[in-house]
């Protein structure tokens, strides 16, 4: 249940400039991903937005993406929120739709207790028996971290099937892998850290670089699937300026002027998100420049 591949996009959003969601240039955006190195798209986590994004903003665009993709790709659906009941409601309508999996983030500002993280993501997976899901943690954006040992715990559930682990932390990510069965699926959340987290275990990369270099990164994990570790080793370094220059301010504001600098019509951010100032862009415009992506 749930293989997505190595390259798991985080989709942006379009907007258009009276600031409605563009779906056009969604579908076209995401077929263009999945031509050039996607697996599979998330859609409406944190790189699309999804705290300023309406739950009929997020259906739609589910359905568009899925039309856009059919038969090319899969499609998991950011349905997570800090209220189990909600998130349920969410998931339930996004695996009428058609999804493919659900990403369920740490439940964010209410901070429960580890027993209250694991009655959560159960309540949901239950709720879907047939939808697998995906874990994501990321403290930094959610104040509270999903411990190794409550992901043990989780991962006993049958469809839930992986964790986008974005901690930064190697240590947790090798607990998780050390104690979790090998068809459990464990995603880097960094770009910067894929071809480290491959070393202990991980299927892939959950991945904001991939609007960009889908097609690089699949060819580093790929040599390092063969063991060909010093061509990934050197597409790693090669590209790791732009991991870094993507996050220089809060994800997605540089992946999307990333993309405008290349022609994407994708708009700007919904506040409270802004433009970056003009030094940051300066630095990613050069980073571009840099390895010809503009």
């Amino acid at each position: 249940m749930g293989d997505f591949g190595t390259i798991v996009t985080a989709m942006i959003t379009p907007f258009k400039a009276d600031g409605n969601v563009d779906y056009d240039v969604a579908a076209k955006l995401a077929a263009h991903l999945v031509n050039n190195g996607t697996d599979t798209l998330v859609v409406c986590g944190t790189t699309g937005e999804s705290p300023t994004l309406s739950w009929d903003e997020e259906y739609q665009l589910f359905v568009e993406v899925l039309q856009a993709v059919a038969g090319k790709a899969k499609v998991i659906a950011g349905c997570g929120s800090n209220s189990t009941t909600e998130a349920i409601a969410a998931t339930e309508k996004a695996a009428r739709i058609g999804v493919h999996g659900s990403l369920q983030v740490v439940p964010y500002y209410n901070k429960p207790p580890q027993a209250g993280l694991y009655q959560h993501f159960q309540a949901i997976a239950k709720a879907c028996p047939d939808l697998p899901m995906l874990l994501y943690n990321i403290p930094g954006r959610t104040g509270q971290n999903l411990s190794p040992e409550t992901v043990v715990r989780l991962a006993e559930i049958d469809n839930i099937v992986g964790i986008k682990e974005a901690s930064g932390n190697l240590d947790q990510s090798s607990e998780i892998r050390r104690l979790t069965p090998k068809e459990f699926l464990i995603y880097a959340g960094d770009d910067s850290l894929t071809l480290p987290m491959l070393a202990i275990g991980a299927k892939g990369v959950v991945s904001v670089a991939s609007h960009l270099v889908g097609n690089q990164l699949q060819q580093m994990i790929q040599a390092f699937n063969v063991g060909k570790i010093q061509i990934a080793t050197e597409i790693h370094l090669q590209l790791f300026p732009l991991f870094k220059a993507l996050f220089l301010t809060t994800n997605p504001i540089l992946v999307k002027q990333a993309l405008k600098l290349q022609g994407w019509e994708v708009g700007s951010m919904r506040l409270p998100l802004c433009e970056g100032d003009a030094e940051i862009c300066q630095k990613l415009e050069a980073v571009l420049k840099e390895l010809s992506l503009i």
